[in-house]
């Protein structure tokens, strides 16, 4: 290990003797208040220290002088981002080239030149944050610019999930006008979610090599083009595969905008602004019913819910081009880098972000290969994608289903039908309000704890969303189906199905998130393939199933599922734990599971020995997974 990250080792071990009594050594050192700065050696300061003592050595003499003027001023905050990057940095696609080693010969230099003598220490070169309090970090823009910033990639994101259900209710006009079956017409909707499924695959790790901006304004690019071509199709086949495409280009906000909140945000913000942002996401498809009712039955004709989705597709383009700043840390110190060299002449300075070159072997191992190995291999991603594909492929689900019920048995139109969904919606802002609700609790618990999260204490709140989607079911089949109980009575059960939904899903997500730490993003990958499969698959069957059964035995059966998967999250809050402790992959810290012991770091007793002294490198250890004998070969 290189002598910086020893010297950000021993600082960061130096600030948590005082934050945390369970990372510090028996040795007492004094304690200082958590604002006060902390002093660290740069990679500037340490090289130049090196250079000279070999000079001093080199001249006979035994004494260096180490320059402190371009000392870091750092504390906590600090430590943590740096910490952050590197986290960030080492697992972007394309950082370990082992594909790539050649033993061929290295060519001529050319010229008649010889190759030149080594740079000096590339980390000199390497620019960096300049404490907690740099402007360029996003998490140190106004309030303002958070909050317009956020309401703008709300729209966006919104945009690309009300376009997934508006279509629904142009399925009977589209099947009508090109003479297909009502199922057929229904791949509009369920193409579009399978884009859903494969888009993250492309954009995440574009994402995390070229930043968030990019991958936001040209998929949103992408999404208003195709979404006019559907408007505008003249066959069946055109029409379908463009809104495949929509939903690939549309996918980006759903795998970005969240990561953006992370980049914004800190601890104790981000829980609140994922939690709008998912009640943005869920919220999407259930207005676009009632919106997509009232435009087919106009003058206006199907076509127009996609000329709508455009336009608001458009829209967000505009607003990303022209106002969305950059939010990655690795991607906006690459801009820092070339703002340098372009003042000072300067051509060795570079970010980290800079070194890095693409790989396709580790491009499908970390996009594909690991989602799946987690997905497959993982009992609690396993069966927590399984609850969770149920659920999502429900709420496309009752696309079909509400329509069976308020137009077949209470004689609504299309429009007036849609509305019936402002019942699931209130649900979805109840489970999100208990969230924030519980924010300060979770706080207190997390303070407790010494910072550290346990990811159990996520699940009641599932459990209990678990139940409330359980009787809604019943509720909605049990009271649907008959046109002498009041319409109200069946839409009110949306109520317990949308507070359902959202405490289900933000929470496990939560879940998967504090339970495998930096294999997070593989974990949530897979989870999103296998529901989105899910989503697109149950529109295709709900109306054989509802004709065949009946309203009230084909709510009763999906009712009956879901109360066989209520167990699930109940097994993971009692037992989790036990579980996390024999996994591959979910990282064992100190105090995040009770009763075992802290994931050990392989290269702990060469890379973060300081001066003879024991220590851990609690950021490497929340980097990597467990090292025993089936450990992931990354």
């Amino acid at each position: 290990m290189e002598e910086v990250d020893r010297e950000l080792i021993r600082a960061e071990q130096d600030a948590l003797r005082h934050i945390s009594p369970v990372a510090s050594p028996t040795t007492e050192r004094p304690h200082r208040a958590s604002n006060e700065v902390e002093r660290v050696l740069t990679a500037s300061s340490v090289s130049t220290s090196s250079s000279e003592s070999a000079r001093a050595r080199r001249d006979g003499g035994g004494m260096s002088r180490i320059p402190t003027q371009r000392d870091l001023e750092r504390h906590p905050t600090e430590l943590s981002r740096i910490n952050t990057a590197r986290s960030q940095h080492s697992a972007t696609v394309g950082r370990s080239l082992r594909s790539r080693e050649s033993r061929r010969p290295l060519p001529a230099f050319g010229a008649g030149k010889p190759f030149p003598p080594p740079l000096p220490d590339q980390e000199e070169y390497v620019v960096e944050f300049d404490g907690p309090d740099d402007p360029y970090h996003a998490q140190n823009w106004s309030l303002k610019k958070k909050v317009l910033t956020a309401a703008m990639l709300g729209y966006t994101t919104m945009t690309s999930a009300f376009a997934s259900s508006i279509f629904s209710a142009a399925t009977p006009y589209v099947a009508r006008e090109f003479g297909v079956s009502s199922e057929v017409g229904l791949l509009g909707v369920s193409l579009f979610v399978v884009g859903f499924a494969t888009g993250p695959t492309f954009w995440a790790p574009l994402s995390e090599l070229k930043g968030r901006r990019l991958p936001l304004v040209i998929a949103m690019f992408g999404f208003s083009v195709f979404s006019v071509a559907c408007a505008v199709a003249k066959d069946l086949q055109t029409l379908l595969i463009c809104r495949f495409f929509a939903g690939f280009f549309g996918a980006c906000p759903l795998a970005v905008v969240a990561a953006v909140f992370s980049d914004m945000f800190n601890n104790a913000t981000r829980g609140v602004a994922i939690t709008l942002f998912s009640m943005a996401v869920f919220t999407g498809p259930l207005l676009a019913p009632f919106v997509g009712g009232f435009i087919v039955q106009s003058y206006l004709g199907w076509r127009w819910t996609m000329y709508i989705v455009s336009i608001m597709g458009w829209v967000a383009f505009g607003l990303d081009l022209i106002f969305l700043g950059e939010t990655y840390p690795p991607v906006i110190l690459i801009e820092k880098a070339a703002e340098l060299r372009r003042r000072t002449k300067n051509w060795g300075i570079h970010a980290k972000q800079e070194e890095i070159e693409v790989d396709f072997t580790e491009l499908v191992q970390k996009n594909f290969t690991r989602p799946m190995r987690l997905l497959f291999g993982e009992p609690i991603v396993t069966l927590l994608s399984i609850y969770m594909a149920f659920i999502y492929g429900l709420l496309y689900l009752f696309l079909t289903a509400y329509p069976f019920v308020f137009q077949g048995v209470h004689g609504f139109n299309a429009g007036q039908s849609g509305l019936a969904f402002f019942g699931m919606i209130i649900g979805q802002l109840c489970a999100g309000i208990t969230v924030l609700l519980d924010q300060p609790s979770y706080q207190r618990k997390l303070a407790a704890n010494n910072g550290i999260p346990i990811p159990e204490w996520r699940l009641p709140i599932v459990i209990a969303g678990g139940v409330a989607f359980t009787g809604g079911i019943f509720w909605f089949g049990w009271s649907g189906y008959r046109a002498d109980v009041h319409w109200i009575v069946p839409a009110a059960s949306g109520i317990l199905t949308g507070f359902g939904l959202m405490a289900i899903f933000l929470q496990a997500l939560n879940y998967l998130v504090d339970a495998y730490l930096m294999f997070a993003a593989s974990a949530i990958a897979g989870n999103t393939f296998l529901r989105s499969l899910c989503g697109a698959g149950f529109p295709l069957f709900s109306t054989y199933m509802f004709n065949g059964l009946g309203i009230q035995w084909a709510s009763t059966l999906l009712g009956c599922v879901a109360a066989l998967l209520v167990p699930i999250p109940v097994i993971f809050y009692l037992y989790g734990h036990k579980i996390r402790a024999k996994s591959r992959f979910a990282p064992i810290l100190p105090g995040n599971t009770p009763g075992a012991r802290p994931t050990p770091d392989s290269n702990s007793s060469n890379d973060t020995a300081v001066d003879g002294e024991d220590t851990v490198d609690h950021a490497a250890a929340s980097n990597a997974p467990k090292t025993n004998g089936h450990s992931e070969k990354a």
